[in-house]
C-alpha cells in the first residue's frame, strides 16, 4: 500500500478550521468595537455626564446588549475550533508516523490529551506540534531539521490568550466599581485584539503543515 493510500485526509477538516477561525478574527472586531462604545459610557459617567453607571448603560444599552451576544458567540466558535483543531492535531500527527518518521517522542492520542493536563498544558502541546512540524518538513531525518518562528509565536500567542481570558473571567463575576469595570473593559479589548494574529498563526501553521504533509505523498 502507498504512503498516499495510508495516508489520512484532512482537507474537508482543514477547511472547516478556516471557516470557524474566519469568524472568530470578525467576532473579536466586533467585540473591540462594541467594546470601545462600553469604554466611552463607562468614560462619561467618569467624567460626570451621567448621574449614575445605571443612566450610562442605558444609553448604551443596545451596544452592551450586543457586546454580551458576541461574548456567546465568541465562546461557541472557541468550542468549535477546538472541535476541528485538537482531531486535525491527532491526524496531522498519526500522518507523521505513516509518514516513516522514527522515534517521535508524542502518539496521536497524547499530542492532544496534553492540552487538558494541567501542569504539563504549558509545554508539552507545543512539543507535540514542533515534533509535528519537524516530521512533516523531513520525515526521514526529522531531528536534523529546523524549526519555524511561527511555533513559538503560536504558542506565546496561545499562553497568553488563555491567561487573559481567564482573568476576564474571574473579573467579570466581582468587576462592580468604576476602577474594576475600567479594568474589565481593558483586559476584554487586549483579549479580543489578541484573538486576531492568534486565528491567522494558527492558521498558518495548520496550512503549512498540511501542504508539508501532502508534498511527501
Amino acid at each position: 500500500m502507498s504512503v498516499k493510500k495510508r495516508l489520512a485526509s484532512p482537507e474537508r477538516l482543514v477547511k472547516w478550521i478556516k471557516y470557524v477561525l474566519y469568524a472568530q478574527i470578525f467576532i473579536a472586531v466586533l467585540a473591540i468595537i462594541l467594546g470601545l462604545i462600553e469604554r466611552h459610557s463607562l468614560s462619561a459617567y467618569q467624567d460626570g455626564i451621567y448621574n449614575s453607571l445605571e443612566e450610562a448603560f442605558n444609553d448604551a444599552q443596545l451596544a452592551i446588549t450586543l457586546l454580551q451576544g458576541v461574548g456567546i458567540l465568541s465562546l461557541i466558535a472557541f468550542i468549535a475550533s477546538a472541535l476541528l483543531i485538537l482531531p486535525w492535531i491527532y491526524r496531522a500527527n498519526k500522518n507523521a508516523h505513516q509518514l516513516g518518521a522514527q522515534n517521535m517522542s508524542y502518539t496521536p492520542a497524547w499530542s492532544i490529551a496534553y492540552y487538558v493536563i494541567p501542569i504539563f498544558n504549558l509545554w508539552k502541546p507545543y512539543q507535540a506540534m514542533k515534533e509535528i512540524w519537524m516530521t512533516s518538513n523531513n520525515p526521514s531525518n526529522w531531528r536534523a531539521g529546523k524549526t519555524s518562528l511561527i511555533l513559538p509565536i503560536w504558542w506565546g500567542l496561545w499562553i497568553t490568550s488563555n491567561l487573559l481570558g481567564q482573568s476576564v473571567f474571574r473579573l467579570s463575576a466581582t468587576a462592580e466599581s468604576l476602577p474594576e469595570l475600567f479594568n474589565l473593559n481593558l483586559l476584554s479589548q487586549l483579549s479580543n485584539i489578541l484573538d486576531i494574529p492568534l486565528a491567522l498563526v494558527t492558521l498558518a501553521m495548520i496550512t503549512t503543515i498540511q501542504r508539508m504533509q501532502c508534498s511527501h505523498q
